[in-house]
């Protein structure tokens, strides 16, 4: 390990914290993104901490970019350890008002960003012996309603950390998934759904949250020292996932009842 970092979506939100947080240990980042004024600005945050690093424009729709990313890390890092496969987009809507464009959008980002990021890195990390960080969410695990499209994405993020796992333990390359509950992002800026009122409710639960960004970057720095693959940073979310394992169907009455008061909402804000 020689201190390493590749992180996508590193423009803003956990993207940004995750590079600060490392950086604040001295680490090496190569930060990725859409948004090139997002880029400079958590460059000159990492720089302030005690950090180094350079930036490079990356979409992840686009295995060739980040093919050049990873050529732009051996050339200028000499390698890495660590790769944040982080880039991600907001969606919901029911199923039935989600058109096949909402789903080629959200699939195309929010799982195959992850598969490409993998592939693009993993010659580099099989020589270092380094680790995987992907961040899928809590939705991956709980199936709330109204998001379909970004449930199935987050869940395939899981999926393939899964088998990652198992098939990488023999090149020695770590793995670790996060899911994340809602917390304060600015993950709505790239929201895309059927409905204003769905866009507004998501909005409602970022703020209420009580943990941010920088929390959750703390949670990770400390789970993946001490090797865990399934990182759950919020409490409520652990709870969940435990009763889920115990009871699901108790937890999909309560989805479904979910989803009934959603649809009343929704139409009470029509009316």
């Amino acid at each position: 390990m020689q201190n390493r970092m590749m992180i996508t979506g590193a423009g803003s939100g956990l993207g940004r914290e995750i590079a600060l947080r490392w950086a604040r240990e001295g680490w090496q980042l190569a930060l990725s993104d859409v948004s090139e004024p997002g880029l400079q600005e958590t460059l000159k945050q990492v720089r302030e901490v005690g950090g180094e690093g350079f930036v490079q424009r990356c979409d992840v729709r686009d295995y060739s970019q980040l093919t050049a990313f990873a050529q732009a890390c051996e050339v200028k890092l000499g390698g890495i350890d660590v790769i944040v496969n982080n880039a991600g987009v907001a969606s919901g809507g029911f199923f039935a008002e989600l058109s096949l464009e909402d789903w080629d959008w959200q699939i195309a980002i929010n799982l195959m960003g992850v598969v490409k990021g993998c592939k693009a890195f993993l010659p580099l990390l099989e020589k270092s012996k380094g680790r995987i960080i992907n961040i899928a969410s809590m939705a991956a695990l709980m199936q709330g309603p109204a998001m379909s499209n970004y449930n199935v994405a987050k869940a395939g993020v899981v999926a393939l950390s899964e088998s990652l796992l198992v098939e990488l333990r023999q090149q020695e390359v770590g793995v670790h998934v996060v899911c994340p509950s809602f917390f304060q992002t600015n993950l709505l800026d790239s929201f895309r759904g059927p409905t204003p009122a769905m866009k507004a409710q998501v909005g409602k639960l970022l703020e209420s949250s009580p943990i941010s960004a920088a929390d959750i970057a703390d949670y990770i720095y400390q789970r993946v020292a001490e090797g865990e693959f399934m990182i759950l940073p919020h409490e409520q979310g652990r709870m969940a996932w435990a009763l889920k394992q115990k009871n699901p169907q108790l937890l999909y009455d309560e989805m479904a009842s979910m989803a009934d008061k959603m649809r009343a909402k929704a139409q009470a804000t029509k009316g």
